[in-house]
């Protein structure tokens, strides 16, 4: 990348654009990820989806050399930061505050634990506010954490221009 000086700093240029193709096989892939938990939410009796799986699809597909978009980032940041929403809810109940001290303890905890995902970043945000039950930690979190992950696998590696995951642990 390009460096140039600005009036304050100097600072890097933005990336160039991924292509066409990348940015439409990206596309085919969180559409599949989304279609597939999507499905198997409307026909079985366990919900697989919740909101911030669409923006683990951007990074599992959109970036998945990104270190937030690894296996480990995206169930573990999920598991991770569902758990701190329960015990927030459990705790603190639904009110601002422990909807403040969910996603700051979350941020921390990923980052602490190298998990780091910004989508799950959200997850304290929807269980505070749903009122969610433990069970909300399997499904739709671990069940759809772990499904995505599996299609991204496999998607991915599909392309041979894309080697996902860069790494497990």
């Amino acid at each position: 990348m390009k460096k140039y000086i600005s009036k304050f700093k100097t600072v890097e240029k933005s990336p160039k654009a991924t292509g066409l193709n990348f940015s439409t096989y990206s596309g085919l892939g969180g559409f599949i990820a989304i279609a597939v938990v999507a499905f198997l939410t409307k026909n079985t009796v366990i919900p697989f989806i919740m909101a911030p799986f669409g923006a683990t699809c951007v990074l599992a597909f959109g970036v998945p050399n990104s270190p937030l978009a690894q296996p480990r980032n995206i169930i573990g940041g999920h598991i991770i930061s569902t758990i701190i929403g329960l015990l927030c809810l459990h705790f603190l109940g639904n009110d601002w505050y422990s909807l403040a001290i969910g996603v700051g303890l979350a941020i921390a905890v990923m980052q602490i634990t190298k998990t780091t995902h910004p989508p799950a970043g959200a997850d304290p945000l929807v269980v505070i506010l749903a009122g969610s039950s433990w069970e909300f930690l399997i499904n739709p979190v671990i069940s759809g954490a772990i499904s995505i992950t599996i299609i991204a696998l496999i998607f991915n590696n599909l392309h041979k221009a894309r080697k996902y995951p860069t790494y497990w642990f």
